[in-house]
């Protein structure tokens, strides 16, 4: 063998290899003059991924919101039963207060008019007093 051939094989085999990773490399790199690929392609994995986390995100938020609005409802129907019903137990006291009044003024004036009843007939019959005198006439 001689030297030229042992300097030539290495470059060679270089060739070589080069060439079939040349070929690999054009195989699936994509022409720089090729059309796009259409837009009916099926979406990737990180695609889906991100997409299913976005309509998560905004059933979060639409579902939040509802019960925000629901709670915010509630608070307010709490708030106005609250307000009829206190409203109401104001007038029932009031009445009752009322009743009441009306009640301890009456027992009042008729306890009154007993002692003054009592007052008059034990006057009829103390000598001296104005109702023994009128109680004679």
């Amino acid at each position: 063998m001689n030297t030229s051939f042992i300097r030539t094989v290495p470059v060679v085999l270089a060739l070589a290899l080069a060439s079939i990773g040349v070929s690999a490399v054009a195989q699936t790199a994509a022409p720089a003059t090729a059309t796009p690929a259409p837009a009916t392609a099926e979406p990737t994995t990180t695609e889906k991924a991100k997409e299913a986390g976005k309509d998560a995100v905004d059933a979060t938020k639409r579902t939040t919101k509802k019960a925000v609005n629901a709670t915010e409802r509630g608070t307010k129907k709490a708030w106005h039963a609250t307000k009829r019903t206190t409203k109401k137990a104001a007038d029932a006291t009031k009445n009752v207060a009322a009743k009441t009044g009306d009640a301890v003024e009456t027992a009042g004036h008729k306890t009154a008019d007993g002692m003054r009843s009592t007052g008059k007939a034990i006057g009829e019959k103390v000598p001296g007093t104005a109702e023994h005198d009128a109680a004679k006439k």
